[in-house]
C-alpha cells in the first residue's frame, strides 16, 4: 500500500481530513514504535512507505520497548495529535486496521504479540476485519 492510500484509509475510517489523518497516523505510529522492541520496529518499517518509515524512527541501537498499558498508549496518542482521548482511541483503531491491510505475512501478528492483554480492545477490530459486523448464530 502506498502512502497516499494509507492516509486516505485512515481519513475515511476516522472521518477526518487528510491533514488530520496524517497527524493521527504519525501520533499512533510514533507511540507504537515506543512500545515495540527495536527489531520489531525495523521489521515493521521495511513494509511501509518511506514517509511512514520515517515516523517509526527505527533504530537497531534501541532494542528495549517501553512498558505502558493501553490507557497510556491512548493518552500519548491524544497528546501527540492534540485530540481528546475518545478521538485518539478511534484513530488508533483506524491506524491499526489500515496497518494490518498494508503489511504482509504474519508481521501484524508479530507486532501485536508484543502488546499486553489490555490492548485487546484496540487491537481486536484490526485483527479481524469485519468481526464487529458478524453476528453469532448466522
Amino acid at each position: 500500500m502506498n502512502y497516499d492510500t494509507f492516509i486516505d484509509q485512515v481519513a475515511h475510517r476516522t472521518k477526518a481530513s487528510s491533514e488530520r489523518a496524517v497527524a493521527l497516523t504519525s501520533a499512533t505510529l510514533e507511540t507504537l514504535a515506543e512500545r515495540l522492541t527495536g527489531g520489531e520496529v525495523l521489521d515493521l518499517a521495511v513494509q511501509l512507505p518511506k514517509p511512514l518509515q520515517l515516523v517509526l524512527k527505527p533504530s537497531p541501537r534501541i532494542e528495549a520497548a517501553d512498558r505502558f498499558g493501553a490507557a497510556e498508549f491512548i493518552a500519548r496518542v491524544a497528546l501527540r495529535a492534540d485530540v481528546e482521548e475518545a478521538a485518539a482511541r478511534d484513530a488508533v483503531r483506524a491506524v491499526l486496521t489500515t496497518l494490518r491491510e498494508a503489511i504482509t505475512g504474519g508481521e501484524f501478528d508479530d507486532v501485536m504479540t508484543q502488546l499486553p492483554r489490555d490492548y485487546r480492545e484496540m487491537v481486536e477490530p484490526a485483527m479481524a476485519p469485519g468481526a464487529t459486523l458478524r453476528r453469532s448464530g448466522l
